[in-house]
């Protein structure tokens, strides 16, 4: 079985720091794994690499100036005439995760995604359509994302419209403002869930299906063995597995280019009998085990009910 070849991934749009956050990782000894590491720079800004102060040996910087040259032949030939055992990119922000997704190589596996952002620009993206399409990409898969020269947007108002950008995304990435003397403030706005995780049957509301989508999909341990009950509309799919369906909703992103079917594998013993796109309410109970939809463990429902329903007034829903 090959070796997992770990990738640390930086991502935001040109200028927003991403250069000079890798910089200042690899001065850090702590980043020190012992392995040789392999430098992918997908687009180039005024800042460049100041090798000399990296605080370990065997760093090879490769710049991707085509996305054609993204393949996973290429990529692993990269890695190979390096011999590195792990790979840090610093990607494209006007390329989408899903691209890079598809191209990477079999053993190479993302272990970390950090996000940058401007502050003086970080809110003229977020209000554009197209431009805050590509920042949600790139949030939905951050652990973290810090936004630089935070002197700009250093009050209420700002931060709570790109709280709620974040969360519209990612409830699990945490936010950090850095500002010109280094200083470092991180985001503290509670996110309450709007439903009671207690409650013998956790009732989901119809505004808010995106939020239980999205915190169910990032820490599904925390929904094992409940039981929840939603409205959705059904879709038969292959995907689902034999004796199943996927109750879900159509939610939309940013704008109606971004609209996309979301929900979970159900077991029902009548999966069969359903309609597609049919409305219904679900009772079931939440598992989180193996099934072919993840190639690995996730949320599957069983099904304890499923009754004919209206449609909504609002028939699509949003993360937020």
């Amino acid at each position: 079985m090959a070796k997992e070849i770990p990738v640390y991934l930086f991502v935001g749009f040109l200028e927003s720091g991403k250069t000079r956050f890798i910089q200042e990782t690899f001065e850090d000894p702590q980043f020190d794994s012992g392995d040789k590491t392999l430098l992918l720079v997908c687009e180039e800004g005024e800042e460049e690499y100041d090798e000399s102060k990296f605080a370990f040996p065997g760093t090879t910087v490769a710049v991707l100036e085509d996305k054609s040259e993204l393949n996973a032949l290429n990529l692993a030939r990269l890695q190979k005439e390096s011999d590195a055992g792990r790979v840090v990119i610093e990607y494209n922000g006007m390329w989408l995760l899903n691209d890079l997704a598809m191209e990477l190589p079999d053993d190479w596996v993302i272990y970390q995604v950090i996000a940058t952002a401007d502050g003086k620009t970080a809110l003229t993206h977020a209000r554009d359509n197209a431009m805050r399409g590509l920042m949600l990409d790139k949030i939905a898969r951050s652990e973290l994302i810090v936004f630089n020269r935070a002197e700009a947007i250093n009050n209420d108002n700002d931060r709570m419209e790109l709280h709620k950008l974040v969360r519209q995304a990612s409830r699990r990435c945490d936010i950090a403002y850095e500002f010109a003397d280094g200083s470092v403030a991180y985001d503290d706005i509670p996110d309450p869930l709007p439903f009671d995780l207690d409650a013998p049957i956790v009732e989901i509301m119809d505004e808010d299906y995106g939020i239980w989508y999205m915190d169910c999909q990032e820490d599904p341990k925390k929904y094992a063995g409940k039981t929840v009950r939603f409205l959705a509309q059904v879709c038969q799919t292959k995907k689902a597995g034999n004796g199943g369906f996927v109750p879900g909703r159509f939610a939309m992103t940013c704008c109606v280019q971004d609209i996309e079917f979301v929900g979970f594998p159900c077991m029902y013993d009548n999966a069969k009998s359903l309609k597609q796109r049919d409305w219904i309410r679900v009772t079931a109970k939440v598992n989180y085990k193996f099934h072919n939809a993840y190639r690995g463990k996730g949320p599957v429902l069983t099904a304890i009910s499923v009754e004919p329903a209206e449609k909504p007034l609002n028939d699509v829903v949003t993360f937020s």
